[in-house]
Order: C-alpha cells, then sequence, then structure tokens
C-alpha cells in the first residue's frame, strides 16, 4: 500500500481542559499518513488521481480554527474524519502532538488509526 505523509502541520487552535487553555490559542503539531493506492496518479500525472494534499491541509486548518475541542483525541478523530472523506484513501495514521503540555516533557501526543468500513 503506498502512502502520502504529511508531517508537522502546525496550527494555532484552543485545545485542553484547564481554565487557561480555554482562553487562548495554543500549538499543537500534526503528522499524518493517508494510505491509498498512488498508482494511476503516478502514471497518468493528473491531481484527480490522488490527493489534494494542499486541500486537505487546508480543511484542516480550518476546522482547527474553528475548534474548541478538550482532548487532543477527539481532535484526531476529527481529522481522520475529513482524511477518510477523501475516496481514495483507505485507512489513516493521525499523530497529534501538544507541545508543552506536560512540566516535565517536552512534548504529549496521541496516535490513532483508522480505516473505512
Amino acid at each position: 500500500m503506498d502512502k502520502i505523509i504529511i508531517s508537522n502541520l502546525k496550527i494555532n487552535t484552543v485545545i485542553g481542559t484547564l481554565p487557561e487553555e480555554r482562553n487562548k490559542k495554543q500549538t499543537i503539531l500534526i503528522n499524518l499518513e493517508l494510505y491509498l493506492s498512488l498508482e494511476k496518479a503516478g502514471k497518468s500525472d493528473n491531481l484527480f488521481d490522488t490527493v489534494d494534499y494542499a486541500r486537505l491541509e487546508s480543511e484542516i486548518v480550518e476546522t482547527a480554527e474553528k475548534s474548541k475541542f478538550l482532548l487532543l483525541e477527539r481532535f484526531a478523530r476529527e481529522i481522520a474524519d475529513i482524511c477518510l472523506n477523501k475516496k481514495l484513501v483507505s485507512h489513516v495514521k493521525v499523530e497529534v502532538a501538544k507541545p508543552g503540555a506536560l512540566k516535565h516533557s517536552e512534548n504529549v501526543a496521541v496516535c490513532i488509526e483508522r480505516g473505512k468500513g
């Protein structure tokens, strides 16, 4: 299976359960692996035969800018749903990281994998 990888998509959004987290945007990092066949696109050289990852990025950014999710888990699920709505994507791996969320750690992240069906 082929894949498209989007690495370290940086987004500012409201996310968190603490009162101070609900009033300001924080930076989160998103890593995606979209599993699909790239054979047709590799032959045709046509954007319609693959996932328009610039458009996908825009959809994820727009969702983040409007959201006020409490949990990284919920936001990761939303991103997975966006990716799986692309007709060619059969499976997706989503990692959402929140740098500086923990006092003694550089980063905390959740990683989910979802498929169609």
